[in-house]
């Protein structure tokens, strides 16, 4: 990632010094992808071929690594995230995980990933055209071809596998997302979707932290 602005320390009342636009984009790319994450994973277990079983892996090894920058970004500019994905994104999962084990899953899996994916290039567009953070934008800039790849494997609801890079190198999560890039998994903290026993409050112990991060600026 370019190099940017030094990261900005939080005011004492906790509120972010992030421009909205800025923040906005972290907070969403955070949900997306914890829905990608939990998507991915789901496919792996549940999707009847083994193209999407790929489409799936890839979008955990992608996802867990755009999240582990987008975590550090946030923690940079005092952005606190969601713990889960949005309703929306919540409903979706919970619809596509309702067909597990049948071809009525891979057709509402890779339908959803395409629009999910839609979206995701839509908003990166808008954080590069509106941003006002060079740091964060330049993350965007770095996560766009990640996610029209992800996008070409499973345009207009077909999955094109293909030969997915072995390694993404978007974003400078530092340490952190050079051990998750590794295949540590991200804590999926959606308790809303105990789906299968996937979605579950993993993500507790991160919350608590991160509350306890907030509590001493």
């Amino acid at each position: 990632m370019a190099a940017g602005p030094a990261a900005a320390t939080a005011p004492a009342d906790g509120s972010s010094n992030a421009h909205a636009t800025d923040a906005a984009f972290l907070r969403a790319s955070h949900q997306g992808n914890l829905t990608e994450i939990a998507a991915g994973k789901d496919a792996r277990k549940n999707a009847t071929t083994d193209c999407v079983k790929k489409v799936g892996e890839v979008l955990v090894r992608d996802h867990t690594k755009l999240d582990a920058d987008t975590r550090a970004l946030a923690d940079d500019q005092g952005v606190d995230l969601p713990l889960a994905p949005t309703k929306e994104q919540q409903d979706t999962l919970a619809d596509v995980m309702s067909k597990a084990g049948t071809e009525a899953y891979d057709h509402a899996w890779l339908k959803a990933q395409a629009a999910a994916h839609e979206k995701t290039l839509a908003r990166i567009d808008n954080q590069v055209a509106n941003g006002k953070n060079a740091r964060v934008t330049a993350a965007a800039k770095a996560a766009r071809p990640v996610v029209a790849m992800h996008l070409d494997m499973v345009r207009g609801g077909e999955c094109h596998a293909g030969a997915a890079p072995k390694a993404i190198h978007a974003g400078n999560g530092g340490p952190v997302a050079t051990s998750l890039a590794a295949g540590v998994p991200v804590a999926v903290a959606v308790p809303a979707l105990a789906v299968g026993g996937l979605l579950v409050a993993g993500g507790a112990f991160w919350a608590a932290s991160r509350m306890r991060r907030n509590d001493n600026r």
